[in-house]
């Protein structure tokens, strides 16, 4: 239902931007978020937006990402800046949409790369 695009290969130091929408048509959306997965290790979350504008990051890239959402498009965006290897891993994308009911979408996930 949301799809993600964006991920790539790129060097330590560069910088990413990310984006997801769904690929439907919608009612309306609420909280809208970015978590990544990386090999062996758990889902974090990267970065939340509510409807409002708010945002929330977590620690692992706080200070080094930016969340936004352009509302008329239905679609969120991560920059990410000074990217360290450590950031390798799939980030998916996470939507509160209205499709007849509210209820949780996920994006399929987009793998971005850091090479050292």
């Amino acid at each position: 239902q949301l799809q993600a695009c964006g991920g790539g290969l790129v060097q330590a130091g560069g910088s990413l931007r990310l984006s997801c929408a769904p690929s439907r048509r919608i009612f309306g959306i609420r909280t809208m978020s970015w978590y990544r997965q990386a090999p062996g290790k758990q889902r974090e979350l990267v970065a939340v937006i509510i409807g409002g504008g708010g945002t929330n990051y977590g620690d692992s890239m706080k200070g080094r990402a930016t969340i936004s959402r352009d509302n008329a498009k239905n679609t969120v965006y991560l920059q990410m800046n000074s990217l360290k290897p450590e950031d390798t891993a799939v980030y998916y994308c996470y939507a509160y949409i209205l499709v007849g009911t509210w209820s949780d979408y996920w994006g399929q996930g987009t793998l971005v790369t850091v090479s050292s």
